[in-house]
């Protein structure tokens, strides 16, 4: 027997001894299958070879907890696959928990794998009840559950967006019964295409109902419309992004998405849910023709009110046209009399008034004439008085002003350069004009100092 290889006293393995051993371990461990819970993160399905190798993995929150690679071979996985759409609707996909019976190997070459043997559909589809509870409990718990129902749909929802795809019979269906009525009611549609079965339908409905909203003022109601398919990748209408944006949408939103069992989440929040796009077409049709009764109810009752009324204004006026061919002579020789009358009074009253202001006018005048023969005597004794005070005044005036002028001249004469002379006082003069700022000579300026009685003159040295 070969010697074992040591390295610091301790024993050296090769790698495939060790996973020999950890096989060893496993296989004696793990002895049965065992039922795992986990999801599918990411289902790696080979068509060509019919092998599928799940990544499984247990979430804590949104952390992965824990990962491991899971196997499961080709002759398994049909039957697997099939049963499981059968019971759930659904395929296999990402993004799923599952129930699987699998055994516990171990590679040397190969690694750690679960060898799926089985999946319990049932335990899936309770987790897909469960997830849509929890969606519609969120969506009620956050107040939009039946934010879109309560919408209040246009009487004549002519504008309609129309998300489907353009290839699909329910599509084709949808807009053959709109357009082609028998009333002839006129419809303006586009087509907002997107996938509509399936985990792309999420993102691919939500970017166009982004679209529609952008041009919401174009629309008067959304219709979300697929053809059949049964209930195959309808999960997607349960999940919470899809239908939260659907019950908080601010236009009507009218699902037809063809599937006849348990509502989706989205139908339950839309404004109103039918089985087929036809249905939704006659939906619309439907609120046309309720339109076209109630208007044409209207015109009824108003014509009735219009014919009525004719009738009481006909009869009205074959009254009034009696009346007045019995009671209109005798109205107009009444007015007669009554304007002979007036005509009288009139005559009498316009001669009174007139001798009225006869004599009005006559005492006016007289009153006028008195008044300027009075204001003129007053005006003339007026300027009688002031003829004698003008001669006193003007008197006065001029001694006043002579007094006035005495006191100036005065004034000047104390005022005169020799009687400030006089007093001590002397002018300095340089080039014949008065210096009053010792900062305007220089040295060597010949200056001029004028006295009472004669000048002095001088050098400015410094």
């Amino acid at each position: 027997m070969q010697e074992r290889e040591t390295f610091n006293n301790h024993n050296v393995y090769s790698l495939s001894e060790v996973a020999m051993s950890v096989h060893r371990v496993i296989e004696r461990t793990y002895t049965r299958p065992y039922y795992i819970k986990a999801e599918i993160l990411k289902l790696n399905y080979y068509p060509y070879s019919g092998h599928c190798y799940p990544e499984l993995v247990e979430r804590e929150g949104n952390t992965i907890k824990t990962e491991m690679r899971a196997i499961i071979w080709s002759a398994n996985f049909k039957d697997i696959n099939r049963r499981f759409e059968q019971i759930t609707g659904e395929p296999l996909k990402e993004n799923i928990r599952i129930l699987c019976l699998a055994t516990v190997q171990f590679s040397p070459k190969h690694g750690l794998a679960l060898h799926i043997e089985n999946i319990e559909p049932s335990y899936t589809l309770g987790e897909m009840v469960r997830n849509r509870q929890e969606v519609i409990e969120r969506l009620k718990k956050e107040q939009v559950f039946d934010l879109n129902r309560r919408l209040t749909m246009p009487p004549l929802p002519k504008r309609v967006a129309v998300i489907s795809v353009e290839t699909s019979k329910g599509y084709s269906d949808f807009i053959q019964t709109l357009h082609r009525n028998e009333h002839g009611y006129r419809f303006q549609t586009e087509l907002f295409p997107s996938i509509l079965q399936g985990d792309k339908a999420i993102t691919g409905i939500m970017g166009q109902l982004q679209k529609i909203e952008v041009r919401r003022d174009e629309f008067d109601v959304v219709v979300i419309v697929r053809g059949g398919g049964g209930d195959v990748g309808m999960s997607c209408y349960d999940d919470y992004g899809l239908t939260q944006r659907v019950a908080t949408f601010p236009l009507p939103v009218l699902t037809g998405i063809g599937h006849s069992t348990n509502l989706t989440v989205t139908d339950m929040v839309a404004h109103a849910n039918f089985i087929t796009p036809t249905d939704v077409a006659f939906s619309l049709l439907e609120a046309f023709r309720r339109f076209d009764e109630e208007l044409s109810e209207t015109m009824g009752r108003i014509v009735q009110s219009a014919q009525l009324r004719l009738t009481e204004v006909r009869q009205a006026l074959t009254h009034t046209q009696t009346v007045l061919q019995y009671e209109l002579p005798k109205v107009i020789d009444g007015h007669r009399n009554r304007l002979g009358d007036i005509a009288k009074v009139l005559v009498f009253k316009s001669k009174e008034l007139t001798m009225n202001q006869m004599f009005r006018m006559k005492s006016l005048s007289q009153d006028m004439a008195r008044g300027v023969q009075l204001h003129i005597d007053r005006e003339r004794q007026k300027v009688g008085r002031f003829a004698e005070m003008l001669p006193k005044d003007c008197r006065v005036l001029m001694q006043r002003r002579m007094r006035e002028c005495d006191d100036m001249d005065g004034k000047l004469r104390l005022l005169n350069p020799d009687n400030v002379l006089r007093r001590g006082y002397s002018i300095t003069l340089k080039d014949g004009k008065a210096v009053t700022n010792a900062a305007d000579l220089r040295p060597g300026d010949k200056i001029v100092t004028k006295l009472h009685e004669g000048e002095a003159v001088s050098v400015v040295e410094g």
